[in-house]
C-alpha cells in the first residue's frame, strides 16, 4: 500500500511538472502533502516534517553549493575555464583532440555546474573543431560525457553531495571512489562511444553547430587570462582540502576525533566540504580576481550573481528533502528495507534502479536521486554496505535515459543542431552508458573495500 501510494504521488508530480508546467519546487511541496497524507501522518505533524526536510537538507548544502556556485563564477569570469580548455587541446594536438576535450571538460567540470560548462565550453569547442576541419560532435560527446560524469558522482556537485549526507557518507571517501570510477567511465562513453555513434547517425557529425543558442558569450584573448598552472589548481582546490583530509585518515588506519591531536583536527576541519569550498572561495578571489587587479566590489557582483543563478535549484533541492523526509517519516523507507529484508538483492543495485525509474519519469537527475536515497537509506543501513558507494550507485541511476523530460536533452539538441533521433542516439545513449558504467564500478568497488 505504502509504495502504492508513493507511485501514485510520483505520477502526480509528473503531471504537475510536464502538464500543468507548474514550478518544480512548488510541485514538490504540493505532492510531498498529499503523500503525507496517503501515508496516515497526523495533520499537524505534515508541514513540520516538510519543513524538517527543507532545512535539513539546505542546511547541509547550502554552503557548499552556494561558495561552488561563486568559485566557478569566478573561474569562468576570469577566462580561466577557457586556459585550462584551450591549453589542454594545444598540447595534446590533432590526433589526441578527444583525450584533450574529455580531460578539460573534466577539470572544468568539477568547477562549474553542468550546464554553466556546457554553455563555456561549447564555443571553444565550436573554434576548435572549424580551425582543425573535424565534426563538432565528434568533440562534443567527450565534453557532455565528462560533464555529466562528474556532475552525478563526484563533490561538491549538487546530487552527490546532498545524497551523501543522506546516506551519512564521507565525502571524501565519495570523491576517491568518484574520480576511480569516473575515468574509465568518462572514456567509455565519450571517445569509445564516438565511434559506435559515427555508425548509428553518420548525418548528425556532418552538423553545423548552432552557436546562436548560447546567446552572447564573453570573448577571451589566450594573454588576458590567468596561468594553466594557477587555473587548474583554482579549479582543482576544493577537491585537493577534501581528498587531503580523506587520505590523511586512511594512511594514518583511524578517524580523526576531538580527541585527536590539534593538527588532525585542523586536517579534518579543511577536508570538511563547507570549510573546502570556503577556503577554495577565499583562494579564487585571489587568484581569478585580486591578482589580476579586479576590485572587491567587482568580483562580489560575479558572486551576486553567481547566487541568483542557483537559487531556484537550491529551492528544488529543498523541495526534494522534503519529500524525502516525508517518505522517511511516513514509514516508507522502513517498509522497503523490511520488504528486501530476506532479497539478495544489493542494496546498489536497489538505489540504481528506484533513481532510474524517477529519472525516467521526472526527467530532473537530482530529485531522482534524492528520492531515491530517501527510499534506500534504510535497506543500506540494515545490511552494512558502504555509504560512499550507495552515492554513487544512486548517482549513477540519476542519469539514466535522459529523454525529452530533461532540459539537458534539449540544450544538447539545440547546441549541436540535432534531429530528436540523433539526440537520442547521441546523448540519451551515452548519458545510460555512464549510468550502468557507474553502477558496475560501484559493484565492482564493493567486492574490493
Amino acid at each position: 500500500m505504502e509504495l502504492l501510494i508513493v507511485g501514485i504521488g510520483v505520477l502526480i508530480l509528473l503531471f504537475l511538472i510536464m502538464k500543468v508546467k507548474l514550478n518544480t519546487f512548488v510541485s514538490l511541496i504540493i505532492v510531498s502533502i498529499l503523500v503525507a497524507i496517503g501515508l496516515g501522518m497526523p495533520l499537524t505533524q505534515i508541514i513540520t516534517t516538510i519543513e524538517e526536510g527543507v532545512g535539513s537538507q539546505l542546511g547541509h548544502l547550502a554552503l557548499v553549493f552556494g561558495f561552488g556556485a561563486i568559485l566557478g563564477k569566478l573561474v569562468s569570469d576570469a577566462g580561466g575555464a577557457y586556459r585550462i580548455s584551450t591549453t589542454l587541446i594545444n598540447k595534446f594536438g590533432r590526433k589526441k583532440i578527444q583525450i584533450a576535450v574529455l580531460i578539460a571538460s573534466f577539470i572544468i567540470g568539477i568547477a562549474l555546474f553542468f550546464e554553466v560548462g556546457l554553455v563555456l565550453l561549447i564555443p571553444i569547442i565550436f573554434t576548435i573543431a572549424s580551425e582543425l576541419g573535424i565534426s563538432i560532435l565528434y568533440l562534443g560527446i567527450p565534453m557532455a560525457a565528462a560533464l555529466s560524469v562528474t556532475h552525478g558522482f563526484l563533490p561538491p556537485h549538487p546530487a552527490p553531495t546532498a545524497i551523501a549526507g543522506i546516506y551519512g557518507a564521507n565525502i571524501g571517501m565519495v570523491l576517491l571512489y568518484g574520480i576511480v570510477i569516473a575515468v574509465p567511465t568518462s572514456i567509455l562513453a565519450g571517445p569509445m562511444y564516438t565511434k559506435v555513434a559515427q555508425k548509428i547517425v553518420p548525418d548528425a557529425f556532418n552538423r553545423v553547430g548552432n552557436i546562436k543558442a548560447l546567446g552572447e558569450q564573453k570573448k577571451f584573448t589566450l594573454e588576458d587570462t590567468p596561468g594553466f598552472g594557477i587555473s587548474t589548481l583554482t579549479a582543482l582546490f576544493p577537491v585537493i582540502l577534501m581528498a587531503l583530509a580523506t587520505c590523511y585518515e586512511l594512511l594514518s588506519g583511524g578517524k580523526i576525533t576531538d580527541k585527536s591531536p590539534l593538527y588532525e583536527q585542523v586536517i579534518a576541519l579543511i577536508g570538511t566540504p563547507g570549510m573546502a569550498m570556503l577556503l577554495s572561495l577565499l583562494f579564487a578571489i585571489y587568484t581569478m580576481g585580486v591578482r589580476r587587479q579586479q576590485t572587491i566590489p567587482a568580483i562580489m557582483k560575479s558572486a551576486e550573481e553567481a547566487i541568483k543563478q542557483i537559487a531556484m535549484m537550491l529551492l528544488i533541492i529543498g523541495g526534494g528533502g522534503a519529500f524525502k523526509q516525508v517518505l522517511l517519516d511516513g514509514g516508507v523507507g522502513d517498509y522497503v528495507a523490511q520488504l528486501f529484508a530476506g532479497s539478495t538483492l544489493s542494496p546498489l543495485i536497489l538505489g540504481w534502479v528506484i533513481a532510474v525509474v524517477l529519472r525516467v519519469c521526472l526527467g530532473s537527475a537530482t530529485v531522482a536521486a534524492l528520492t531515491a536515497a530517501g527510499l534506500a537509506a534504510p535497506l543500506m543501513a540494515a545490511t552494512g554496505t558502504d555509504p560512499a558507494l550507495m552515492v554513487i550507485a544512486t548517482g549513477a541511476g540519476s542519469l539514466f535515459a535522459s529523454h525529452v523530460n530533461d532540459a539537458g536533452f534539449w540544450m544538447f539538441k539545440e547546441y549541436f543542431n540535432l534531429s530528436i533521433k540523433e539526440t537520442f542516439a547521441t546523448w540519451t545513449v551515452l548519458e545510460s552508458i555512464i549510468s550502468v558504467a557507474g553502477l558496475l564500478g560501484a559493484l565492482a568497488l564493493n567486492l574490493i573495500v
